[in-house]
């Protein structure tokens, strides 16, 4: 599927041809060290903020944003990485909540299929 993006007075538009959908993201511009910081605080709980590098821990980052995070928290992770590398990165996850998964499988047009969460499940734990 390709995506068309037009970034038009500080909002970013993706377009696609199947069925007309379109979907507007906020731009922010970001500076380096203030990145995490535009995050939701909850999201990050149980670490350092500013232990957290976003481009060695971007799946990480990726993975909460999708999980637990608010449409503001979204709109930050597209400005950061692109529509293309989060799905990118989110067909590599060993697991993900399905509704994450359903999420970002209906607003890139990527088929389920494609992700490694979806494909390969956890074995049954015993106790």
């Amino acid at each position: 599927m390709l995506w068309k993006t037009k970034i038009v007075g500080g909002l970013v538009y993706y377009s696609t041809g199947v069925n007309n959908r379109r979907f507007l993201c906020k731009f922010v511009s970001m500076k380096k060290n203030d990145d995490i910081n535009l995050f939701s605080g909850y999201l990050f709980w149980d670490v350092r903020k500013d232990s957290i590098d976003l481009d060695n821990n971007e799946s990480y980052v990726i993975k909460r944003v999708l999980e637990f995070g608010q449409i503001n928290d979204w709109y930050q992770l597209v400005s950061r990485y692109g529509l293309e590398r989060i799905v990118r990165v989110t067909q590599r996850l060993r697991r993900l909540d399905p509704k994450a998964l359903s999420f970002i499988s209906c607003i890139s047009s990527t088929p389920k299929t494609t992700f490694r969460c979806f494909t390969s499940k956890p074995s049954a734990q015993t106790l």
